[in-house]
């Protein structure tokens, strides 16, 4: 007697798609099978895919900002999100602030995830690798924290290459991978004070100050140095084919460099970016997005391999409201505005429409971008990411041609405004199911706050 059945889905299993039934016992899945009649519980899955829940590996979740308060996305309008969306579980961010320590962010970390409704785990922030914040490495890994994440731009952030080279040193030491926001801070800081003295302040100059080029620099340079000391490295948000081209020529090299991409650079543009008054900046995220053409390049990439994991980078701020994108008036700089955009719940709709829908990948290339791969890369598969005898029981039923045109209340998120607002997609989820759970069904999210699980994870795939 199996605890739940779901019953006459398209299953994707891996490489293969397969009309079968699943069963489920103790929140795993316990058989795949043509059928399965004994369950306590029983969900009709006839006409609907059958997909592994959803993994997104770089969000941006209630974190606490340097001069105080946090994101206004919580831990609880977070996991609803995504849920909403199909994602089951997420590897989001502990920040590290200069001058400061690891192990008292992490604990107050995992103390405001415990309101959680999907399954999480973190990535350390290293902003400042001093002898003492690296001695404390150990006891994040002997907690489950698998990897650290270093930022080449952002006065807060920005690690030079010295810098970088100790958290490539540590990591290799400690056997954690290590993800790299790549944009070249210096060219950004000449571009940005140029720009700005130049009477050139609105939003769309944001991407007029780091062009592909900036990325592209800071890309090489991070695979140069990740190659010089052996340690595995994956390239995030990769924003355009240009960019791409270095990871590939690692990868043709042998060297363990994976690349992410998001919705956001196959949709969004830069032009996007230039409308009326303030409006731009709900647009503005970092990399900027590029040019309608690039989007074909990294589909392409994609269809390569070279770039193997789709993410949200989920970072919201609101567009009213004094902690939002306006919050330091809306006459202020592109240098002044928060960039970041919310997309938790429109990752998977988008890359389906977008790419299955529109033939450019198949369906287990989907189910691997967002959920196998990812889960890979951060250490937590096969208990996540597939669909599996022995896994966790995430999945979503997924309704392969119903159209939608995306709203922000169907994100369901904190934030006030989706960027994707008014895109007509194909493919939604009708259902999720968390280890075993059904906790969103037609849009209502029924997951009780706290029911997320932390996530203690490896080293993850190099």
């Amino acid at each position: 007697m199996y605890d739940l059945a779901i019953r006459g889905g398209t299953a994707v299993l891996g490489d293969a798609v397969v009309r079968c039934d699943i069963g489920v016992t103790g929140g795993r899945i316990a058989a795949i099978a043509d059928r399965i009649d004994a369950a306590r519980q029983v969900i009709d899955a006839s006409g609907l895919l059958v997909l592994p829940g959803g993994v997104d590996t770089h969000c941006h979740v209630e974190e606490p900002f340097p001069e105080g308060g946090h994101q206004e996305e919580s831990w609880e309008s977070a996991s609803r999100s995504a849920l909403a969306g199909g994602t089951t579980s997420v590897v989001a961010h502990t920040p590290q602030f200069k001058g400061g320590l690891l192990v008292e962010q992490h604990r107050a970390a995992r103390a405001r995830a415990a309101h959680a409704m999907i399954d999480y785990g973190f990535h350390q922030i290293i902003a400042d690798p001093s002898d003492a914040a690296l001695s404390e490495i150990p006891a994040l890994v002997a907690d489950g924290v698998g990897s650290l994440k270093a930022f080449m731009t952002y006065d807060a952030l920005h690690l030079d290459d010295a810098a970088f080279l100790r958290v490539l040193q540590a990591a290799r030491r400690h056997g954690l991978m290590v993800h790299v926001h790549c944009e070249n801070y210096d060219a950004i800081r000449l571009a940005t004070e140029t720009l700005i003295a130049a009477g050139c302040t609105a939003p769309k100059y944001h991407a007029t100050s780091r062009p592909p080029l900036v990325e592209r620099e800071a890309t090489g340079r991070a695979i140069a140095l990740a190659e010089l000391v052996g340690q595995p490295i994956q390239v995030f948000h990769v924003s355009c084919a240009e960019v791409a081209e270095e990871i590939a020529r690692a990868q043709a090299r042998g060297l363990a460099v994976k690349g992410e991409t998001c919705p956001q650079y196959v949709t969004l543009t830069a032009d996007d970016m230039d409308r009326p008054g303030f409006e731009g900046a709900k647009f503005m995220c970092s990399p900027a997005p590029r040019r309608a053409a690039d989007h074909e390049g990294i589909w392409a990439m994609i269809r390569r391999g070279v770039l193997d994991v789709v993410t949200s980078d989920h970072c919201g701020f609101s567009y009213e409201g004094d902690r939002g994108k306006g919050k330091n008036g809306r006459d202020a700089a592109f240098d002044a505005i928060p960039n970041g955009i919310p997309g938790l719940a429109a990752r998977l709709p988008i890359i389906f429409s977008e790419g299955v829908a529109k033939r450019r990948i198949d369906l287990p290339t989907f189910a691997k971008l967002v959920a196998e791969n990812p889960a890979r890369i951060a250490g937590l598969y096969p208990r996540k990411g597939i669909l599996a005898v022995g896994s966790d029981a995430d999945l979503v039923l997924w309704d392969a041609n119903r159209p939608v045109t995306l709203t922000n209340a169907l994100m369901q998120h904190a934030i006030d405004y989706t960027p994707y607002e008014g895109m007509q997609v194909t493919g939604w989820p009708a259902a999720t199911i968390r280890r075993g759970e059904l906790v969103m069904r037609d849009g209502v999210v029924t997951a009780r706050p706290g029911s997320g699980q932390w996530l203690p994870r490896g080293p993850g795939v190099g």
